[in-house]
């Protein structure tokens, strides 16, 4: 029998390794199309998952741009930033009440330094409501002591609906300027709930579920020349409806074994596997998306399950595009038929959600969560009055201070069919819908430009 090394058909992990031999001509479309020539040299039809030639059809229509935010948001915490947040979910996705609550984390510091200083000071608060809109602060997740890392970065919340246990994957930080960052999770927590409070008790049980390897996923050492962002973070819990395995999305970078003009810019959507009965065992497989030479940060991935179609979301920014390429900050999404499939972006270029010309950085850190047969997208209040973020970091303390929203901003309704997308209205800010179908309807403001 021969070597599996001989006979196994070349994957698209091989040709990405090889891209900078090839070249970036050939590879990306800037002088021979989508890259398919370069790619059938090696035996695999594509290149990448979201190829230069898709991303050059991303365009901000009225269907994909949130209304201009008023000044009627309000403030979740008064002394505190609050930025990327997640609600705390079923194991098979869906919103989790626990007697009558809905709980949601997010990073938050406190609101007395600059607000771009804030990601060195990053903790886990969460808050609880009994309608999805009206939070009530509850406090600190981790003991400050017991969580890994120097701070916590983004992840997502699990219920066990059998077990009462709540369990918060996060990313553990290492301080400034490194931000090493790995894959964690705290398990084994409950929750206590009376007629007006919700308190997480019994502490949690802290393990590392991944690192970056070096071969699948870029490690720190590895970026260090690219001098863009470095990412391996945001783990997001997911139960795939087909197989019940569990799985954890997260942000990470490829590895380029010979760099060329643009590979720099190397973003992934990547997986991790849980192989045991619990959460202490994962094993990293290859990236569900790959977006070498078109982009560098594909945050906080999530998959929403809808009418047996994976739609795979993710975040990013204008400024981590590949040169020639350009899109907004916003919500970019991709759908397949399997978790494991060839996932296409949506609306031809893959943007969901963006901000409006005039406020480019309005919101970010937009999350898609099922809502009925549509989706309820919430994000944070980022800057207001300003094109440049450049700028807002010369600025007085005050008066970065005062761009800065730091709470959660309206959420938006938005409408799914096959491929494409469409913001329908704008709701209360910082609402998330527990509930399924028409009742959940015709609340909050409807969708203005």
């Amino acid at each position: 029998m021969a070597d599996d090394n001989e006979t196994r058909e070349p994957t698209r992990r091989s040709f990405v390794k090889a891209a900078g031999v090839l070249g970036v001509a050939a590879t990306t479309g800037l002088a021979a199309g989508s890259g398919s020539a370069a790619a059938d040299s090696v035996g695999y039809p594509d290149a990448a998952d979201w190829t230069r030639e898709q991303a050059e059809q991303i365009e901000r229509t009225d269907d994909t741009t949130a209304p201009l935010i008023d000044d009627s948001v309000e403030q979740l915490s008064e002394e505190q930033y609050v930025w990327d947040t997640w609600p705390l979910r079923n194991r098979d996705g869906s919103l989790a009440k626990v007697n009558g609550y809905q709980i949601i984390f997010s990073l938050t510091a406190t609101d007395d330094v600059v607000p771009g200083a804030r990601h060195n000071l990053a903790s886990i608060r969460y808050f609880y409501s009994h309608n999805g809109h009206d939070w009530q602060q509850g406090g600190e997740v981790f003991d400050a002591d017991a969580a890994l890392g120097h701070h916590q970065w983004a992840g997502s919340a699990m219920y066990d609906e059998e077990t009462g246990d709540v369990n918060v994957f996060y990313t553990a930080v290492s301080a400034a300027p490194e931000y090493r960052q790995r894959l964690a999770v705290g398990t084994g927590a409950s929750l206590e709930t009376s007629g007006n409070s919700v308190e997480i008790t019994g502490g949690f049980d802290h393990g590392i579920i991944a690192e970056a390897d070096g071969e699948l996923y870029q490690t720190l050492e590895q970026s260090r020349d690219q001098g863009i962002i470095y990412a391996f973070r945001d783990p997001w819990f997911f139960e795939d409806p087909e197989t019940g395995d569990v799985y954890a999305l997260f942000e990470g970078n490829t590895p380029i074994e010979n760099p060329s003009e643009y590979t720099d810019w190397n973003g992934n959507v990547g997986i991790a596997k849980a192989t045991g009965d619990g959460l202490d065992e994962w094993e990293l497989q290859e990236p569900l998306v790959e977006a070498i030479t078109v982009n560098q940060q594909l945050e906080r991935p999530h998959i929403v399950v809808n009418d047996g179609s994976y739609y795979l979301f993710t975040i990013s920014h204008k400024f981590t595009f590949a040169p020639g390429l350009t899109g907004p900050d916003g919500l970019y999404g991709f759908i397949a038929d399997s978790l494991d499939g060839d996932y296409e972006p949506l609306n031809e270029g893959g943007l969901v959600v963006s901000n409006p010309e005039s406020a480019p950085f309005q919101t970010y850190s937009w999350l898609a969560l099922p809502m009925g047969d549509d989706l309820a997208v919430t994000s944070f209040y980022n800057f207001r009055e300003t094109d440049s973020l450049q700028d807002v970091g010369g600025l007085p303390a005050d008066e970065q201070k005062r761009l800065f929203g730091g709470t959660l901003a309206p959420s938006l309704q938005v409408r799914i069919d096959g491929t494409e997308t469409e913001i329908v209205r704008e709701m209360k800010d910082g609402y998330f819908s527990p509930a399924i179908g028409a009742q959940q309807r015709g609340n909050g403001r409807s969708k203005q430009h």
